[in-house]
């Protein structure tokens, strides 16, 4: 439009400015212009109005065309999306195709003359939902709080994919789940532009409509069983404010006085769109429909228990020895459960056609709900279901409440064609990687985390798939009770050696390429049931049979000892029986489904410099401090030794180094050392020895190295750094460990607080490096700018501090404590609310 202004003002200059050039060449005229008052008086009352006529005239044609372009750009706009969004709620199943006719505005005529007052609602409800006349636009629609998130905004690229692996593509990064008794719609709206301030002044009506989740177009012949509620028309009295919230009804009689109102079951997807009217009485609706899954409503509808691996239980109890004896018996039996471990459940053909025998109908969805302890990512035939994973669930007390996540992986049960229980020959397998998270974490006795006090046991997880067909039938998968445990469930050690939310993860490259396409139905075998501990327990990629998680504890038992711990109860007051148990966890809680959105990658960054330290050693700046990690979108190269094998401070691995194997390190920082240059290497947890230098000389050289289970090669630092390992078994061969080095990806179940890295030791630094910033995906809302760089620096500083520290809780620091303290959420939370939509977090 302003490239036609443009060209049509010109027009009208170059006429404007022949006419005066074209005026003066009359002999005539010429003399008169001369002659002072003549020439004067001419030009007022000839020249200039007739110029200006011409100007006028031109405008008047331009504008004339460009409102005629305009009204024919929209028109034909309006129809092509118009068309474009009809025919997707064909394809999607949103109405049948019999219900539109040749004319996607109204049914046909000749289906108009026969349809029941039920099929006219139907095709009222079908031009009502793509309605946009109105003046008020729906947005942000929102379950309990929890919206779609389709894509994390800080997503990077795909890691490579085993060749078996599934073609089929995620729906969404995070799905909301709730309890049927927890379906509140919520939604916030806006202005369209250009409206009229007396139209958008208030809505007088709103309307809810919720259908059933169908991904075969072709597959739902039960009309009746499309819309799954509709609230109809609710009109807004005018001295009445705009309700903040609609309950889910069923059962009752809406406006329309139309059946569909029908009781959500758990395993069901549902889409719903919410309609607006303005104060013309003008509909106008969401732009796209939203989505939700109902779950589990309490621990009675899991047929899935807790599993875990046979030698991570076996090895899990308290010793009765105490103090530094304790601490150490602890430690050795927390590295005996390193590696972490990999869990698989098989779908296979057989099993699905048994689960829908009887139930003929298509399979419209599958839903996969799933929690893990301490965290997990989940993925299905080789494909990673989510972004999310650093802290998933969500950190609470876990011996009151675990949350659980929801996945909708219908297109890899059906592989997107119509499918019933008689066609199914497609098997599938359900991965599920863990990590220690604030579960299983490395039992350090000093420093500022109590991390007696959390509760703790060995990783464990708990699923169950529900599939539900066309006429609303809703069908359980993969539990984990009885025989059914050794039918579709494996375990086995996995390429994650350590993983800790204060000194970082530790990969084996070679596992991991050894193991590719675990996940995948290609790669399953089957196992012997009956294996004695000695012959896996070191054994990496051997799959044997999980056990069930268990323990003595009982949550009163917990909550008792947590109150004596605290002084807040006397230990000849508690109620129950004190006693010693040979193998003791700690008792998991309930399972709700997520409150808040997960962590996910918010942002990749890209580094504003590299500078090569020497020795092999790269130091990446940022040029901003946040939560997260690297990743490495091409992977890393081949590590070189450096001169005379001494690596740098803090990146040293002795027990590679003395076996042969090959690595590589990243240590993380949020600033560098004046004197060296070097990464100022963090005291996370508080343990260890301030890092001033080379070393602090307030306490003497080797005073932490006799610390209960404090790691190696940190110098007496408790310090942030991920490690990749290739081991000395691949051989010798230079191209074959470049390519299992490139397989590095990023750390997954870790988080650091830094704006520098070191990687270190490599000839070139690693190509196509960014940072990935992690936080609770909650939106961004407010933003600020002024032409003060001082106050809009302290802006950014506020804002960076925030986004690093809502990693499911809010924490006072990304690093050294990462815990929710009253004091600093109390000071920080108005700040939050003004800069992030906080209402789910909250």
């Amino acid at each position: 439009n302003a490239i036609l202004i443009q060209i049509e003002i010109v027009k009208s200059a170059q006429t404007t400015m022949a006419l005066s050039q074209r005026l003066p060449r009359s002999g005539n005229i010429r003399h008169r212009l001369l002659n002072g008052r003549r020439a004067s008086l001419f030009t007022l009352t000839f020249c200039i109005p007739f110029v200006a006529i011409i100007s006028f005239w031109q405008h008047f044609r331009m504008m004339s065309r460009l409102d005629a372009r305009l009204e024919q750009a929209a028109e034909t706009f309006s129809k092509n999306s118009h068309e474009m969004i009809l025919s997707e709620s064909k394809r999607d199943g949103i109405y049948p195709a019999s219900s539109m006719g040749s004319d996607f505005d109204s049914p046909a005529e000749d289906e108009l003359e026969n349809n029941t007052s039920h099929d006219s609602h139907f095709s009222h409800l079908q031009t009502l939902v793509y309605e946009t006349s109105g003046s008020i636009i729906p947005i942000d629609l929102s379950i309990n709080h929890l919206k779609l998130i389709h894509r994390a905004p800080g997503r990077p690229p795909a890691p490579p994919l085993s060749p078996f692996a599934s073609n089929a593509t995620i729906s969404e990064d995070f799905l909301p789940v709730v309890r049927t008794i927890e379906l509140i719609f919520r939604w916030r709206y806006s202005a369209k532009t250009n409206s009229r301030v007396k139209d958008a002044k208030q809505i007088t009506a709103y309307q809810v409509i919720v259908r059933r989740y169908n991904d075969c177009a072709d597959c739902n012949d039960h009309r009746d069983l499309i819309i799954a509620w509709d609230s109809g028309k609710v009109d807004i009295p005018h001295d009445e404010d705009f309700p903040s919230s609609v309950k889910w009804s069923p059962g009752e009689i809406n406006a329309n006085n139309t059946p569909h109102n029908s009781s959500p079951h758990p395993g069901e997807i549902f889409l719903w769109k919410v309609i607006l009217w303005d104060m013309a009485s003008r509909p106008h609706s969401s732009l796209s429909w939203s989505k939700f899954a109902i779950g589990p409503n309490d621990d009675s509808e899991w047929r899935g228990n807790w599993i875990t691996h046979p030698l991570d239980m076996h090895t899990f109890h308290v010793s009765s020895s105490t103090n530094d004896e304790k601490i150490l018996d602890e430690c050795e039996l927390w590295h005996k459960r390193r590696s972490l471990p990999l869990f698989r459940a098989l779908l296979s053909a057989e099993t699905l056609t048994t689960v829908l025998d009887g139930d003929d109908d298509f399979v419209t969805s599958a839903l996969l709900v799933i929690s893990g302890l301490g965290s997990y990512r989940v993925s299905i035939d080789g494909v990673p279901l989510s972004s999310s994973g650093p802290i998933d669930p969500p950190f609470t007390d876990y011996s009151k409440r675990v949350m659980y996540r929801g996945f909708d992986v219908t297109s890899f049960i059906t592989n997107q064609q119509p499918i019933r229980n008689k066609d199914i020959e497609q098997s599938h397998v359900i991965g599920v990687t863990v990590a220690s998270g604030w579960w299983d974490h490395r039992p350090l006795n000093s420093g500022l985390i109590r991390f007696d006090l959390l509760p703790r046991g060995p990783v464990t997880i708990v699923a169950q798939l529900y599939i539900t067909t066309s006429k609303g039938s809703v069908h359980t998968v993969i539990p984990t009770e009885g025989t059914a445990m050794k039918e579709f469930w494996q375990v086995s050690k996995g390429p994650i050696r350590e993983s800790d939310l204060f000194t970082g993860e530790i990969v084996d490259l070679g596992v991991l390429s050894a193991m590719e396409g675990w996940d995948t139905f290609e790669s399953w075998i089957e196992i012997e049931e009956n294996v004695s501990f000695e012959e896996n327990q070191s054994k990496v990629g051997y799959w044997v049979i999980p056990t069930l998680y268990r323990t003595n504890i009982t949550r009163e038992i917990r909550m008792e000892e947590m109150a004596i711990l605290a002084k807040a109860m006397n230990q000849e007051d508690r109620k129950t029986q004190h006693r010693e148990f040979e193998i003791v966890a700690s008792p998991i809680g309930k399972l709700v489904p997520s409150e808040i959105p997960p962590v996910m990658p918010m942002e990749r960054i890209h580094p504003d410099e590299v500078h090569d330290l020497g020795s092999g050693r790269w130091l990446f700046d940022f040029g901003k401090g946040m939560s997260g990690m690297l990743h490495f979108d091409s992977g890393l190269p081949s590590p070189i030794v450096p001169p005379n094998a001494e690596y740098p401070r803090g990146h040293g691995f002795q027990v590679a180094t003395a076996i042969g194997d090959s690595f590589i390190t990243i240590i993380y920082g949020d600033s560098l050392e004046m004197s060296t240059g070097d990464i100022n290497r963090v005291l996370v947890a508080g343990v260890g020895l301030h890092d001033g230098g080379p070393r602090h000389f307030s306490e003497p050289k080797g005073a932490q190295d006799f610390t209960p289970c404090f790691p190696p090669d940190q110098d007496g630092t408790l310090s942030q750094r991920d490690v990749y390992i290739v081991p000395k078994s691949i051989g010798d061969d230079l191209e074959e460990k470049r390519n299992i080095f490139s397989l590095a990806r990023q750390s997954h179940f870790t988080t650091h607080g830094f704006r520098f890295a070191e990687v270190c030791c490599t000839d070139q630094p690693p190509p196509n490096v960014t940072a990935l910033l992690y936080r609770t995906a909650v939106d961004e809302r407010g933003s600020f700018d002024s032409s003060n760089v001082i106050i809009n620096g302290g802006y950014e500083l506020v804002r960076n501090a925030l986004n690093s520290n809502m990693l499911s809780v809010q924490s006072d620091c990304p690093h050294r404590e990462k815990l929710p303290y009253g004091g600093d959420l109390v000071a920080e939370s108005p700040v939050a609310m003004h800069m992030f939509d906080m209402s789910s977090f909250y």
